[in-house]
């Protein structure tokens, strides 16, 4: 991957911005090798000026510099991406090594201010520091709910073994070669299958998600690819036999397929993998489209198997997975650009729905028009934010909007005990329970600690729920039973082969019409439209201040992040109501009931809410009252979840009510007092839709490289490939790396087109300063698919640096005098240029040394004390003095203070080299400069 894409996939990377928990691992002390002036690129601690902090330092020189983070044991790989942060400023996406232990990030281009702290974290969560009593990650919420009561059981359980007898087998075929992998990857899988079910029979794909590729005898593991001599491949493929097992007994072929090569080779992809893994899923389906026409040429597993009715597929995913066949589902409906896709065959098959466990979506970029059904698992200990919710949330405007995109959250699961191949007692390799233990001293928690708590799931028990649910999506999104849709769309059923796990279902699309879809033309009294995502206390849903997070708030790249809201409910007593007014009225006509996605805190119990509408000839009805408890939670889980309610229109319509012309809804809190968030409102009835795909547009964003030039004003276009049918929305988030300025734009976007009407205005002349990067992330708004969701343009500055003088001010003082030096550019530049002074061991003859100097200028430069006695060389390692010349100024000075004493002496001296640094950070020494003091007496 070249430089470009490697500095916009770390300005791309989405931007966890809920409250973060602590990590797995704590940073090990490390060593400070600074390259340039570390007060430039690194905090300051208290008492520590200019040093890293343990565990943090700098290698290399020029455009191979990077910030490297080292942890005291190694960070289990896994989905949630690691992102190194300067405070709140995202830096990028370092490079792990293979035994997970330092994880390396490019410097170029990359500026870091003294005061900003150093910080690593995955998924919102800190992983180089424990949390301490005073910080946010230490607070404790009230004490978690016991488990409640179950819910009633649907009619139908999906999780009841079928009538078919199974077979098994793999294959293995020749690897293949994806864009951006060096390494081929292989095409492995296992299959189960119905032996006696007649006629062709519906196909369910399954792809693991990111784990560590290879390990040892010794329980040593790597990321390697292909394995090292002494290491076997892990199997992660093969960890979802269970669920193959159920789905072939019920009457589907099943496939599971090794991505090991992927995951070996994804640290740096712009897109974490997503298009190489969409590629591996459809070059599997295309094998199987020949093999249904070719049965002599499939492979022993296959010929073994019923033959596969591709006209119904269901893709399930877990993890990266999960983004994996999402993004397989959209480019099966839109190709995907030919560069990035390592499969532009035909399409001879069709996704009928997916299935997401616990899965990453970093573009934010949900496929339209594919029904889905994501998994929360409440303990997830990896992709701990739960940002799958966006793959309901983020369908609302973006297709037809029939397709049901169902959320399960499962209280008490941990990401990785989906797959028996990261599984304690189950796997073949090494494996672990994801959620974090407890730090020392600390006690376990009270909602995930496994063995300790209520609410949190055996293997087993997390296994069979799982298995449950996957069926639940295939007899609904496959067979088209609607005897099911209860388990997934918030109707509060429960399957019994799912006890005891506790599972809270709800759902967007399928037969919903919007009522309240929170945003700025939503007028809202006696409550607040918040921001979902905002870093600024006041307008946030959630301020930070409230232990956990909510998935519905997971940030993508910017804060705040325009067009994302809900309401916001606070009152101290019973009565007091919050009318919410759409811009126009909405109507409810045919529908059954009123549904609402309503958050209220973790661990709360009956929050009563009246819920009244008014029509817009003034008549109201009340519904009826919904009671609403929270989910079990902790600091570190992301409890803040929507639980669906619904209320029937039956008041409506007796009261007379023009249910085509709905003007207002109202909720009023019966409880004493409590908060609450209404995600969205909508008018309800049973049943499934038909799907019916409407024609998008994809959106594609690519890069461009331009040069400066000496003159004059030149326009760009943002580099896109809208391809599909139409016309749709877009939010466009453009970054100006070199500012840090961030707009957000919305734009209209055509088919057929190859940019985007985002204009970026670059200025030549000839004045030296840093290439300039302009990244940019879309998001659909209404209307339009998103592939590819992250972009950008490079404008290289083409300007030599000035001329660079050194001038002795003061070089010879008395003892008391300040020794300085001046630094000039021969003309002002648009960038800071980089300068500074390292002290030398002086030649011969008397040295001045740490107790010749001002204490508090020894202490502010290095945090050092100036006993015991030695030369200003060894005040330190490596001890530098900063010059920097700050764009648009000619001059910088540095000098040494001098102190009087009382012992008379012979002239002393100090010797500096002078250093610079060009625009790819080579150090470029200079002249030595020599500093006299002589004494007062």
């Amino acid at each position: 991957m070249n430089r470009v894409s490697r500095r916009v996939t770390a300005a791309l990377a989405v931007i966890a911005l809920a409250v973060g928990v602590p990590g797995l691992a704590h940073a090990a002390p490390g060593t400070t090798q600074p390259q340039r002036p570390t007060d430039l690129i690194s905090p300051a601690p208290p008492g520590s000026p200019g040093q890293l902090p343990d565990g943090w330092r700098i290698t290399g020189t020029g455009t191979e510099r990077q910030l490297v983070w080292t942890s005291s044991a190694p960070v289990p790989v896994g989905n949630a991406r690691i992102e190194f942060y300067a405070g709140d400023r995202f830096l990028g996406i370092p490079v792990p090594t293979k035994d997970q232990r330092s994880f390396a990030l490019d410097l170029e281009g990359i500026r870091i201010g003294a005061s900003e702290e150093l910080k690593v974290l995955a998924a919102g969560r800190r992983l180089d520091a424990a949390a301490t009593p005073e910080s946010p990650d230490a607070r404790r919420s009230a004490a978690p709910t016991k488990p409640a009561t179950p819910l009633p059981a649907n009619p139908v359980d999906p999780g009841v073994p079928g009538k078919y007898r199974t077979t098994s087998g793999e294959y293995a075929l020749n690897s293949v070669r994806l864009p951006g992998y060096a390494s081929p990857i292989e095409m492995r899988a296992t299959v189960v299958s119905p032996t006696d079910a007649p006629g062709r029979r519906p196909l369910a794909l399954f792809l693991h998600g990111r784990h560590f590729t290879c390990y040892d005898a010794k329980g040593e593991i790597s990321m390697s690819w292909p394995c090292e001599t002494g290491f076997k491949a892990v199997p992660s493929y093969r960890g979802y036999l269970h669920d193959q097992k159920l789905l072939a007994s019920q009457g589907y072929v099943t496939v599971s397929i090794s991505a090991n090569g992927i995951n070996a080779q994804d640290a740096m992809a712009n897109d974490a993998g997503a298009q190489a893994r969409s590629s591996l899923v459809r070059l599997h389906l295309a094998r199987w489209a020949q093999w249904g026409t070719a049965p002599s040429k499939a492979p022993a597993a296959v010929r073994a198997a019923a033959p596969a009715d591709l006209n119904r597929v269901l893709l399930v995913g877990h993890s990266r997975g999960g983004e994996g066949v999402n993004r397989a589902a959209l480019d099966s409906r839109f190709k995907p650009p030919a560069a990035e896709d390592g499969y532009q065959g035909p399409v001879r098959w069709r996704i009928r729905g997916t299935v997401l466990i616990g899965p990453t979506i970093f573009g934010q970029n949900p496929a339209p028009d594919v029904p889905s059904m994501t998994i929360l698992p409440g303990c997830d200990g990896d992709v701990s934010n739960l940002q799958g919710q966006m793959y309901a949330d983020g369908t609302r405007g973006t297709g037809r909007g029939t397709s049901l995109h169902s959320s399960v959250y499962v209280i008490g699961a941990n990401h990785n005990y989906f797959n028996t191949e990261w599984t304690p007692g189950q796997a073949e390799a090494p494996a672990d329970d994801d959620f974090y233990p407890p730090e020392p001293g600390e006690k376990p928690d009270a909602v995930c600690a496994l063995g300790t708590s209520a609410h949190r799931l055996t293997a087993t028990q997390q296994q069979s729920a799982g298995s449950t649910y996957i069926a639940a999506a295939a007899r609904l999104f496959v067979a088209g039973d609607d005897r099911v849709r209860p388990l997934l769309d918030g109707s509060n059923r429960r399957a019994p082969s799912a006890d005891p796990a506790r599972v809270l279902t709800h759902a967007v699309g399928g037969h919903r019409a919007p009522v309240i879809l929170p945003d700025a033309s939503v007028a809202v009294t006696g409550g607040r439209l918040c921001n979902q995502v905002d870093h600024r206390v006041k307008t946030a849903c959630l301020s930070g201040r409230e232990p956990g997070g909510s998935p519905h708030f997971v940030g993508f790249v910017a804060s705040p992040e325009p067009g994302r809201q809900s309401i916001a409910l606070k009152w101290t007593k019973a009565g007091s109501p919050v009318r919410m007014t759409p811009a126009r009225p909405v109507s409810v006509s045919g529908a059954e009931s009123l549904a609402l996605r309503l958050i209220v805190p973790p661990n709360t119990t009956g929050t009563k809410v009246d819920i009244t509408v008014t029509d817009t000839a003034g008549r109201k009805a009340t519904l009826g009252r919904a009671t609403v408890d929270g989910l079990p939670g902790t600091n570190r889980t992301f409890a803040h979840w929507g639980r669906e309610v619904r209320v029937p229109l039956t008041a409506a319509v007796k009261a007379g009510l023009n249910l085509k012309q709905v003007k207002t809804l109202e909720l009023t809190p019966r409880s004493t007092s409590g908060r609450a968030w209404l995600v969205d409102a909508w008018g309800w009835r049973p049943g499934t839709p038909a799907v019916a795909p409407v024609a998008l547009p994809r959106v594609d964003l690519g890069e461009l490289r331009v040069k400066e030039g000496n003159s004059g004003e030149r326009t760009y276009l943002i580099p896109a490939k809208v391809s599909g049918k139409g016309s749709g929305q877009v939010r466009l988030f453009i970054r100006d790396l070199l500012t840090e300025k961030l707009t957000t734009r919305t734009v209209t976007v055509t088919a057929g087109t190859n940019s985007i009407n985002v204009p970026v205005k670059v200025k030549g002349n000839t004045r030296y300063g840093y290439d300039r990067w302009h990244t940019v992330a879309a998001k659909a708004v209404r209307g339009a698919a998103i592939g590819s969701y992250s972009g950008g343009l490079t404008v290289l500055d083409d300007d030599p640096m000035p001329k660079i003088t050194v001038t002795p001010v003061a070089n010879r003082v008395t003892e008391g005098g300040v020794l300085k030096w001046r630094v000039s550019l021969s003309e002002v530049a648009d960038a800071d240029v980089v300068t500074g002074f390292s002290f030398q061991p002086v030649a011969s003859g008397p040295t001045l040394s740490t107790l010749d100097v001002d204490p508090a200028w020894i202490n502010r430069q290095f945090g050092r004390l100036p006993t015991p006695e030695r030369s200003l060389f060894n005040v330190a390692d490596d001890p530098w003095l900063a010059a920097d010349i700050p764009a648009g100024k000619k001059t910088a000075e540095v000098t040494v203070p001098t102190i009087t004493d009382t012992v008379t002496e012979a002239e002393e001296a100090t010797r500096l080299r002078f250093f610079h640094y060009d625009r790819d950070w080579n150090q470029k020494p200079g002249a030595y400069c020599i500093g006299k003091v002589k004494d007062a007496s």
